[in-house]
């Protein structure tokens, strides 16, 4: 049993390595870009719409009212990033269903690759609304001493965010991977399928807290200008 997709090479010469999780990242991304070129191709603004347009403005309008709640300011700045995270770990939980296919989501690499993406959203959209001044300072306020305690808290978000989401997808897998050696029957179409309402879970879980880390680091720094 593989505990990481890291762990399935399917090809490989000499120091490159094509493994499991490198291979069913492509066919999400694939995927992705599949869907949303399709379903974009013919888009309506009039009374009838196709079921995939109803059924993809649906899930912005979600994400739209999550971050909204979360943020209480305009989604837009935020939709591409926190939509495109969601869509890519439920995507890639949800095709556990099929045979032979592994979770990116189960290597370490990748959670902790989309982990540092929201390590960096966190500046990147506080300096856009507060500016480089403003975002500094919330490092050192109430007092310069607060500097590496703040340096610190940054790091080990995005670590422990990274961490829990392998952590659940890799349990969930093992847990899967026992009860089949078990019942090998009967259980693997159900266990599936509990993988995948695990693997929606955590996407998301991951998607609310990064939201919810942009939005704290956004406020703080708009109480500091206040």
């Amino acid at each position: 049993m593989n505990i990481t997709p890291d762990n399935i090479v399917i090809w490989q010469w000499g120091f490159l390595t094509l493994n499991a999780t490198i291979l069913c990242t492509w066919l999400v991304m694939a995927l992705l870009v599949g869907v949303s070129w399709w379903a974009t191709r013919r888009l309506s603004s009039g009374a009838e719409i196709s079921r995939l347009q109803s059924s993809l403005e649906a899930i912005v309008e979600a994400v739209n009212e999550q971050i909204e709640a979360a943020t209480h300011q305009n989604p837009r700045p935020f939709l591409p990033f926190i939509g495109t995270i969601f869509l890519f770990f439920v995507v890639a939980n949800l095709l556990t269903i099929v045979p032979f296919y592994q979770s990116p989501a189960g290597s370490l690499s990748t959670t902790a690759g989309l982990a540092l993406l929201v390590f960096f959203a966190v500046p990147f959209y506080g300096i856009k609304f507060s500016g480089l001044k403003g975002y500094l300072e919330h490092f050192i306020e109430p007092t310069p001493v607060m500097l590496p305690f703040k340096i610190v808290s940054e790091v080990s978000r995005t670590v422990s965010l990274a961490v829990r989401l392998f952590g659940n997808v890799m349990s969930a897998s093992i847990l899967v991977g026992i009860l089949l050696s078990i019942v090998p029957l009967f259980v693997p179409i159900v266990m599936r399928l509990f993988g995948a309402l695990v693997g929606f879970i955590q996407a998301y879980v991951f998607a609310i807290l990064a939201i919810v880390y942009i939005a704290s680091g956004i406020a703080a720094r708009q109480q500091n200008e206040h």
